[in-house]
């Protein structure tokens, strides 16, 4: 490992996305905007969950299980991002950068897993509803839970490690809002197709596995789903499904889109509109997509709400 003094020597500079003018002054209101919604749905999500009694099944904690990684994930980029706009600084420590990489990245993996065990939730729920208790006991659900964190961590250690294992001898910019160890690899004055072709095979696994027990749980969910006599039932089923589904779709696509690519077929420009979709978007989306389509999560909100205006 190449761990040179040049590596440790300069703060990196990051390169933004916004300027001064007044459409990028705009846009940058809307991300704090889109950042305070964002932090106040999930953390709600996370207490409305904790608070009810009637949301705590396994599907729910699995849902508050997903708000906080989303509410994790927003907080590693977005408040930087922000200082170093306002403050007119762009530069970020080393320990600073690694950081970033490391929980960015671990709460992408562990999001990745949570939703494939959100997806077999689901099919347990709906095609074997009479071993849903056993299958999807508090025990079973905890330890998939921890083994989504735990595999998501173990993979940003790794890439974090294995990032500052190259030298940066030359430019020390990246072209993002926040340190993205792709970006840093473009930078990199050290030879790192090796790690890059690691790099394909790990997502194969955090991603590609993932996506794969999603698919085949959902092909179930969907011939269950039709095969039910009851009209309101398949309402219901596909309802939540379908909810699943639009978090998944959004969130892949993004990460397949990033992470499958060689270094040098990136665009920064791309990147940066990709990164900005599931490091800041996505995590506003997901307790809008689950609280709207929702009744119980709508139900437990008005519940605690009539609570507080009982109490004034």
């Amino acid at each position: 490992m190449a761990w040179g003094n040049q590596t440790f020597t300069s703060d990196f500079i990051l390169l933004g996305i916004f300027s001064h003018s007044p459409t990028h002054i705009f846009l940058f209101s809307l991300v704090l905007v889109i950042f305070i919604v964002a932090f106040m749905g999930n953390t709600a999500m996370i207490l409305l969950i904790y608070l009810d009694p009637q949301l705590h099944t396994p599907m729910y904690f699995l849902l508050s299980q997903l708000s906080l990684m989303d509410l994790m994930l927003i907080t590693t980029t977005v408040p930087k991002m922000a200082f170093n706009y306002l403050s007119g600084s762009k530069s970020i420590s080393v320990a600073g950068c690694a950081t970033q990489i490391f929980f960015y990245t671990s709460l992408l993996g562990c999001e990745c897993f949570l939703l494939a065990v959100m997806a077999y939730d689901r099919y347990i729920a709906i095609c074997h509803p009479l071993r849903y208790p056993n299958l999807m006991s508090p025990k079973i659900c905890g330890l998939m839970t921890a083994s989504s964190w735990i595999l998501g961590s173990t993979d940003g250690v790794i890439d974090a490690v294995a990032t500052f294992s190259f030298s940066y001898c030359g430019s020390r910019e990246i072209a993002q809002f926040f340190c993205d160890f792709p970006s840093l690899l473009i930078i990199s004055c050290n030879d790192t197709s090796t790690f890059e072709e690691v790099l394909f095979y790990c997502c194969i696994i955090m991603i590609i596995f993932p996506v794969a027990v999603i698919i085949a749980s959902y092909a179930r969910v969907i011939l269950a789903v039709i095969r039910m006599a009851s009209g309101e039932g398949r309402r219901k089923a596909f309802a939540t499904c379908s909810s699943h589904l639009m978090v998944v779709g959004m969130y892949y696509g993004a990460a397949l889109f990033m992470y499958m690519r060689p270094t040098s077929d990136r665009s920064p420009n791309q990147d940066k509109t990709v990164s900005v979709f599931y490091t800041i978007l996505t995590p506003i989306l997901n307790p809008l997509i689950y609280s709207l389509r929702n009744k119980e999560v709508a139900r437990a909100f008005m519940k605690v709400l009539g609570k507080g205006k009982s109490g004034q």
